[in-house]
């Protein structure tokens, strides 16, 4: 089955399915997990996004994920390794028809940084939520089924924001 491309109007619903699925991740990863984060385009309020809900879990021991499979199997996740991103676990939920992506890092990563100046500096530049909304919608109506060429269509974009985020974002904290 090919995975259609799917850009939606902001709808507030992805807040409470970010919560939920947050609340079963603390259960499973209980003192392991720091803190849990919504990213991605469904955490930007009023920015059209793939219904896909994006966490990022923050743990003391990326080692020590591993432990966790059996359980985050039975929630429905599959686990992908570091899936492209060194010292990510990434898991996946619902198939074809995907759900949620989780993208867990360890305290300190780098990565961690570059997600939040990113959702934080969309959040806060109405001009820039708007652009990246505007190339998300237009990409998903040329490239319907072709998910590698939505990906890269929106790679510089994301490229430049995620540059100017991350100083912006260094300036703010």
């Amino acid at each position: 089955m090919v995975r259609r491309v799917e850009v939606r109007p902001y709808t507030e619903s992805w807040v409470a399915e970010f919560i939920k699925e947050a609340d079963k991740l603390v259960n499973i990863f209980g003192e392991e997990m720091i803190q849990v984060h919504h990213i991605g385009s469904t955490a930007i309020e009023g920015l059209p996004a793939k219904p896909i809900i994006d966490l990022m879990p923050v743990v003391k021991s990326i080692h020590r994920v591993e432990d966790f499979h059996e359980e985050m199997e039975g929630v429905g996740y599959l686990a992908k390794g570091e899936n492209g991103i060194p010292g990510r676990r990434y898991f996946e939920k619902g198939g074809d028809d995907r759900t949620h992506h989780v993208h867990m890092f360890e305290e300190g990563d780098e990565q961690i940084e570059r997600h939040l100046a990113f959702r934080d500096y969309v959040r806060a530049h109405p001009e820039v939520k708007k652009e990246y909304g505007n190339v998300k919608e237009k990409l998903a109506q040329r490239f319907p089924y072709d998910i590698a060429s939505y990906i890269e269509g929106k790679a510089d974009l994301v490229s430049s924001i995620e540059k100017r985020a991350l100083e912006w974002y260094r300036k703010n904290k």
